[in-house]
């Protein structure tokens, strides 16, 4: 992961402050056992079926999700027939461009968010606020990973259903999504794209009870706990060496 981030941010698409915040997240995985757990395996699953209830989805791609899982966004984006959308915080054209261009390599047949965005989110004032009016600004749900709590907080607020894939369970992003999947975006996006598949041979009824029944507070709670259980016995046995 390292190495395709380097790569990436070599080629421009991948900024410095990207690699700062994959060394976050990584602690946090360290912290998790580097799994995908129970919890965010059943968020995974909500999150399957509130993609496939939804009539307008969009997957939102920042630099670092380009880099490191562009083929399953790509996949996600053709089971789902949802468009993908390129949303930077430090946006520039050409950096937009490029990630079009990986993603389009990769086979995908919808990239907005390269020349068709307006400033159109309300309450923030960087340049995630530059949005498709034919994506992010008309969805009823938003896919993203690794975001900033501005813009989560800012599309909730236009009455969006957010679905977050975010490594730690305490970040602004985290505790305002509708449905968190605390994982690793590499493990977390086959394991989706897996999800919807396997779904999308569910009736609706079943889909709506899957994501009604869905508490996102006690997930990302067993998700803390897990994680204090975790280093407890980790302790415990360093202890007794």
């Amino acid at each position: 992961m390292r190495e395709k981030l380097v790569e990436a941010f070599n080629k421009g698409i991948v900024v410095a402050q990207g690699l700062i915040a994959h060394g976050r997240g990584e602690c946090f995985d360290y912290l998790l056992g580097e799994e995908t757990i129970e919890p965010a395996l059943r968020a995974i699953r909500a999150a399957a079926a509130l993609l496939l209830l939804a009539s307008k989805p969009v997957i939102s791609v920042n630099g670092n999700t380009a880099a490191l899982v562009a083929p399953y966004l790509v996949e996600l984006s053709n089971e789902l027939n949802a468009p993908l959308e390129v949303n930077l915080f430090y946006r520039t054209q050409s950096r937009a461009e490029k990630i079009s261009s990986l993603l389009k390599s990769c086979g995908a047949r919808r990239v907005l968010g390269v020349n068709d965005v307006e400033p159109l989110i309300p309450g923030i004032d960087h340049p995630r606020r530059l949005v498709s009016r034919r994506g992010i600004f008309s969805a009823d749900v938003v896919l993203v990973a690794l975001e900033d709590g501005d813009r989560t907080k800012a599309l909730k607020d236009m009455g969006k259903k957010v679905i977050a894939i975010d490594l730690n369970p305490l970040s602004r992003t985290a505790l305002t999504a509708d449905i968190t999947i605390v994982d690793n975006v590499v493990r977390a996006l086959p394991k989706l794209v897996e999800e919807v598949r396997r779904l999308k041979k569910e009736p609706k009824d079943s889909l709506r009870r899957i994501v009604e029944s869905y508490d996102n507070k006690r997930v990302l709670a067993e998700t803390i706990l897990y994680i204090r259980d975790r280093l407890t016995n980790i302790a415990h046995k360093l202890l007794e060496l």
